[in-house]
């Protein structure tokens, strides 16, 4: 789930925090930088339980407008489609999700059921709704579309649910966008015979991911100062002091990779950190971040002091 960018991105935050003093430095902080990593997660669980839970209250829904035809016959007869939809089915009786949604005790939709409520409404008043419940085609492969579209034109760019998550936990607003890609393609994919584990992914694709988070924040923080000097041996009195926070922050993380990371090519590091840059800094920061860590590559490569291994790395 989580790729490289995501986790350069979380070391960024965790270390732009340390500086800040919002945290302290020592176990905590690494405890902080793996804390919020495991809540992007949370987050997905959320999103699934969400799932779960509007397709409880079509079971509802569908319960009140029987007993409304009860006393009135020329009610129209509701429509089963999301009940029998198989995807939202495969989710609901997902023992293996239901288990780890309540250890993980994401049991938020108790309290505040009327996100679930809105949310359910709006999909009963869309397009993609009443096409699909006109439809006579109700196989798998249609039930899949009906649940992907729900997903990307209703629940994803919904602005309540947006401002609710920013409330529950601020850090959750830059995983979103992770969150709801990786749920898209999941949905798209998921097959007839996917098991209990599809929509369970591992949070890092290995262990030599978690690892190089650990290992970017601690060597980012034990080679400060060398960091420091380098970049200042790059910059003129007056870029320094007015050097942005967020800046200086992916510049000793970039030199770190240049220095103390030798499987990683250069282009990966320089690429990797002008992307992040583009979104989290300011809209010159790509272009000086850029041309500090070319002048940096450059004076490495004619010192012979890169420390890559492997061909084409440098």
């Amino acid at each position: 789930m989580l790729n490289r960018r995501h986790i350069r991105i979380k070391v960024m935050q965790t270390l732009f925090a340390l500086g800040q003093n919002e945290i302290s430095e020592g176990n905590t902080d690494q405890k902080f930088l793996l804390n919020s990593m495991s809540n992007m997660y949370d987050l997905y669980l959320l999103m699934m339980s969400l799932f779960i839970e509007l397709h409880k209250k079509s079971e509802d829904y569908y319960k009140k407008l029987q007993n409304r035809i009860l006393v009135d016959s020329n009610e129209p007869e509701p429509s089963r489609v999301i009940i029998n939809n198989q995807v939202l089915l495969k989710i609901s009786t997902n023992k293996l999700l239901i288990e780890t949604i309540a250890k993980q005790k994401i049991n938020y939709w108790d309290l505040d059921f009327e996100y679930v409520d809105k949310i359910f409404k709006q999909i009963l008043k869309s397009k993609i709704y009443r096409k699909y419940a006109e439809s006579n085609n109700h196989d798998f492969e249609s039930d899949r579309q009906f649940v992907a579209d729900i997903f990307r034109d209703i629940i994803a760019p919904n602005e309540k649910l947006y401002d609710y998550l920013e409330d529950k936990k601020l850090t959750w607003i830059d995983d979103l966008p992770i969150i709801n890609t990786n749920l898209l393609k999941m949905l798209k994919q998921i097959k007839p015979e996917s098991n209990d584990t599809y929509f369970l992914p591992d949070l890092y694709k290995d262990e030599d991911d978690k690892q190089f988070a650990i290992q970017l924040y601690q060597k980012t923080l034990l080679y400060k100062d060398e960091l420091n000097l380098e970049i200042k041996g790059k910059t003129t009195n007056w870029d320094s002091e007015r050097l942005a926070a967020v800046d200086a922050t992916l510049l000793t993380m970039a030199i770190c990779e240049f220095k103390h990371f030798p499987s990683i090519p250069v282009k990966v590091t320089i690429n990797e950190y002008l992307e992040i840059a583009k979104e989290y800094s300011t809209p010159k920061s790509s272009t000086f971040i850029n041309g500090i860590l070319d002048n940096l590559v450059k004076q490495y490569q004619n010192s012979n002091s890169l420390n890559k291994t492997g061909r084409g790395l440098k």
